[in-house]
């Protein structure tokens, strides 16, 4: 598995450990639907809460949450919408991202965005 696989794997536990310690209830990671992949689909206070996790060893070039583009969001609002079919959820959904990028110090330093996005930026 190559290097960027594997800080990716760590920033999504890192993110649903954060999570869970914040009160969420995980209910699923890494929910696929076609070619989508939901990283975190999480719950809070009657929320469904849709979390893309990014990952970056440097700002340098653009801050992770820059890299959720407009087709990024519709898939990943397209397999939210298939989530909520399939397991029959009528809650409120947010949309979530969470940046994990090292400081200064190489710790890695979790930003939560809540609301980063809305599904009508898909359109």
């Amino acid at each position: 598995m190559a290097h960027h696989n594997d800080f990716g794997k760590i920033a999504e536990n890192l993110a649903a450990e954060y999570l869970q310690k914040n009160g969420y209830k995980i209910l699923v990671s890494n929910f696929r639907f076609q070619k989508a992949e939901i990283d975190i689909i999480a719950e809070k206070d009657n929320l469904i809460i849709i979390v893309e996790v990014k990952a970056r060893s440097t700002d340098a070039f653009m801050l992770p949450q820059e890299a959720v583009t407009k087709t990024k969001i519709k898939s990943i609002v397209s397999a939210a919408n298939h989530y909520l079919e399939e397991f029959n959820k009528d809650n409120e959904v947010r949309f979530d991202i969470i940046s994990v990028l090292p400081d200064e110090n190489r710790n890695l330093k979790i930003d939560h965005i809540t609301d980063a996005f809305q599904a009508l930026d898909a359109n």
